[in-house]
């Protein structure tokens, strides 16, 4: 077990502006959660988070090892929102790498969608459909200002 951990060691390392960001969005009291498609256990999950500093970040998770559907399944992403104690998915943003299970998943609910295009989806991984992001951003440092223009366009 722990060589199958220290393989995946290169895969968990956080964003370098990942603890600037959350922290930045916390303190404008927005909620912070994570979904994740995963057969890791919680407890596997919260060490990474916190030996990365963010576990004390993060308002709410749901992995899918827990939970009988998996993104995009509207019940995934209805599930992390009751675990940051969110009820509207108008007032959410979802961010992740995949246009199927990420984006097409969260907009089917209601959410708005950002996509992070940093993964090399394998062709058998990419779904039926791809969605098109509410927008694209190379990092996640990028949050709070796309998440200002949205604010100021609404206003």
């Amino acid at each position: 077990m722990a060589e199958y951990e220290r393989q995946w060691q290169p895969h968990t390392e956080l964003e370098p502006d990942a603890i600037e960001t959350l922290t930045e969005l916390r303190e404008r009291g927005l909620k912070v959660g994570v979904l994740s498609n995963t057969i890791w256990s919680r407890q596997r999950h919260e060490e990474i988070f916190a030996r990365d500093g963010v576990l004390d970040l993060i308002d709410g998770a749901v992995y899918t090892s827990e939970v009988p559907w998996t993104k995009p399944h509207p019940e995934a992403f209805l599930a992390a929102m009751r675990a940051v104690g969110v009820s509207e998915p108008a007032r959410c943003l979802f961010v992740g790498d995949r246009l199927f299970d990420d984006v097409w998943g969260a907009q089917n609910v209601g959410m708005r969608a950002a996509h992070i295009p940093h993964s090399a989806i394998p062709t058998n991984q990419i779904g039926h459909t791809e969605g098109v992001p509410d927008a694209t951003i190379q990092r996640l440092s990028e949050l709070p200002t796309l998440i200002d223009s949205w604010s100021r366009a609404s206003a």
